[in-house]
């Protein structure tokens, strides 16, 4: 049995996806007690858990051998999935983590986060194995001014970076959970090609038929636009960060992971914004 955590997230709901589609048996770990009963009243297998309570996670991990660990973004993001080594630890089961780009560099707030994570789990005695993949391409999911006025507004990075789509890093995860071989392994997930911001818009543009363009944002302006959308202050503040750090590379190397670990191609940009120009239009 795999314990997915995050499973409301983007990533922990593709996975639970995969897993399903490929007949594994997997359990959702929610914090919402409602999230768990909608999805065992519809013969799901779920379970209510509460990172941040640690007398939650011994029961949750009843039957599990494999914990997939994301915890949700925010100051105690680090304290939490320390419960969960802890725990996993107690339990003798092995964990998947997902982490972020170059985390072990500690270059953004988020990485720096996830880093204290990923040294418990190699201190810890247990089987692991940690996933580092690069700018979400889901990202770009957000962007509804790409529809409405043919632009995109993020902080400035001029600097390519090898954006990764969420269906494979559920994909390289899913291999990872349950094929052999993979353990004390650290795998750095991007897609096939590294691209600017600009790039990005030509290939929108492409797609599209229609003109689209990149706004790159000084840090203040991009800082206010984040706040005026009610984003919380924490999450802003990192975001700020990691466009700093890779402002003039650092994010645009590519990587064969994905392909090697799912036997199928990375999905490129352009392919992307195909399968979801609906949000585009």
């Amino acid at each position: 049995m795999i314990l997915v955590t995050g499973a409301s997230g983007n990533v922990g709901t593709a996975l639970l996806a995969r897993l399903h589609a490929d007949g594994v048996a997997a359990r959702a770990a929610y914090r919402d007690p409602r999230a768990t009963a909608e999805v065992t009243g519809s013969g799901g297998r779920a379970v209510t858990l509460d990172l941040a309570e640690p007398d939650t996670l011994g029961p949750a991990l009843q039957g599990v051998e494999t914990v997939f660990l994301i915890g949700a973004t925010g100051p105690d993001q680090t304290a939490h999935e320390l419960n969960m080594v802890e725990a996993a630890r107690a339990a003798g089961v092995r964990v998947v983590k997902l982490s972020v780009w170059r985390a072990d560099e500690g270059l953004s707030p988020i990485a720096r986060l996830h880093r204290p994570v990923e040294e418990a789990l190699v201190a810890s005695g247990l089987p692991w194995t940690i996933l580092r993949p690069n700018f979400y391409l889901q990202n770009f999911l957000r962007q509804s001014s790409v529809r409405e006025a043919g632009e995109f507004m993020l902080p400035l990075i001029t600097a390519p970076i090898s954006f990764v789509d969420v269906g494979d890093i559920a994909r390289a995860a899913a291999r990872v959970l349950t094929g052999d071989g993979h353990d004390g392994r650290v795998y750095d997930l991007t897609g096939p090609e590294a691209l600017t911001y600009a790039e990005a818009a030509e290939a929108f543009s492409g797609v599209l038929g229609r003109p689209v363009r990149y706004v790159g944002l000084p840090d203040h302006e991009a800082r206010a636009a984040m706040l005026s959308r009610g984003m919380p202050e924490f999450h802003v503040d990192a975001l700020i960060e990691v466009a700093r750090a890779y402002r003039d590379g650092g994010a645009e190397t590519v990587t064969s992971a994905v392909p090697d670990l799912t036997g199928r191609a990375a999905l490129g940009f352009a392919d992307f914004v195909r399968e979801n120009r609906r949000f585009f239009e």
